[in-house]
């Protein structure tokens, strides 16, 4: 059956300013981080992609080395885009990135010219696209000079291989020094994409002021901490948890009495706002006006459809706020 996207499409969404920029973005993005590979069922995703667009969600973000395996989600998403997007492609918004290990050898990683302009190649022929909306550099390569790296995002988008530029993970020294090398290049980065959530709040150490100042947007990742900031761990760990696996990066170490407790009494707080965690979660977020998006995962349509009634209700008193910080508070 054709798919035919929602004539209502943009009638619920908030879209905000990236930075400085002409782009607007939803306040809610999809990631397609997990749950889009090979190794999962491409019905589903589809559903996920179908509601998330249903639902004026006009950004998808991707990178390289998404999947599994990498590369996977790039492929199974131009598939899709193919087969179902393609009417739509001028309302939509496709990021990718590289930076993180892709293919063996001493070029199939970090942050050098050949590596970005061929990763981004590679990206291109596994969506089927001309070009990508955004392109960022994954992580700071410490080895290759940031001249080189930005010179290389400048040169893509003068290829017409992506519109705009982003970094993502760079510390806030790193990413002042990284906009302004962008900016003499004449090609203004557009976003910056940290891992950013109610526990791990780095980038209120420089970084947000940062990108406020200079006119750049963010996107944060990770806001629900990997499912911690959702329902699933009010009672403990159960077994079909990304902290019950051996392997990733949740890991039930990182679940200690202490961050039991302060779960429960968000999920307390949540519930007095008429929310879920998860939907307080992505609002604490959004609360700040220097946060253009917020990038979420889903591995079902109904998870997505949570995640987008935290747009409900954004706003917190100062008592909220107080008792967030209360119950945060080492």
């Amino acid at each position: 059956m054709t798919y035919i996207a929602s004539a209502n499409r943009y009638q619920t969404m908030q879209y905000r300013r990236c930075g400085n920029s002409g782009i607007k973005l939803p306040a809610i993005s999809l990631g397609l981080w997990h749950n889009f590979g090979h190794v999962d069922v491409a019905d589903n995703y589809r559903k996920i992609l179908h509601l998330a667009f249903d639902s004026g969600i006009t950004h998808f973000d991707l990178a390289n080395n998404y999947g599994p395996p990498p590369g996977s989600a790039e492929e199974n998403f131009g598939k899709i885009l193919k087969e179902d997007f393609r009417d739509y492609r001028d309302e939509l918004i496709i990021s990718s990135k590289a930076g993180y290990t892709m293919w063996p050898g001493p070029y199939g990683d970090w942050g050098s010219k050949k590596y970005l302009v061929a990763s981004l190649d590679q990206s291109l022929k596994r969506m089927g696209l001309d070009y990508v909306d955004i392109f960022y550099h994954h992580r700071p390569d410490p080895n290759t000079p940031l001249e080189e790296t930005m010179a290389a995002l400048d040169l893509i988008v003068r290829q017409g291989k992506a519109l705009y530029v982003g970094i993502s993970n760079y510390p806030a020294e790193l990413a002042s020094k990284a906009i302004k090398i962008l900016k003499d290049l004449g090609t203004p980065c557009l976003i910056h994409q940290p891992k950013y959530s109610m526990f791990e709040r780095w980038v209120e150490g420089g970084l947000m002021n940062v990108l406020g100042n200079e006119g750049v947007g963010c996107i944060p990742f990770s806001p629900l901490a990997q499912g911690l900031l959702t329902d699933k761990y009010l009672h403990g760990i159960p077994e079909d948890s990304r902290a019950a696996r051996p392997t990733g990066f949740l890991q039930k170490s990182h679940i200690t009495d202490e961050r039991l407790s302060q779960i429960r009494d968000l999920n307390s707080l949540a519930v007095q706002r008429g929310q879920s965690l998860a939907q307080m979660a992505l609002a604490w977020i959004l609360k700040d006006e220097r946060v253009t998006s917020v990038l979420i995962g889903a591995s079902r349509p109904e998870q997505l459809s949570d995640s987008l009634r935290a747009l409900d209700n954004l706003q917190f008193s100062t008592e909220d706020l107080a008792k967030i910080e209360e119950i945060l508070a080492p």
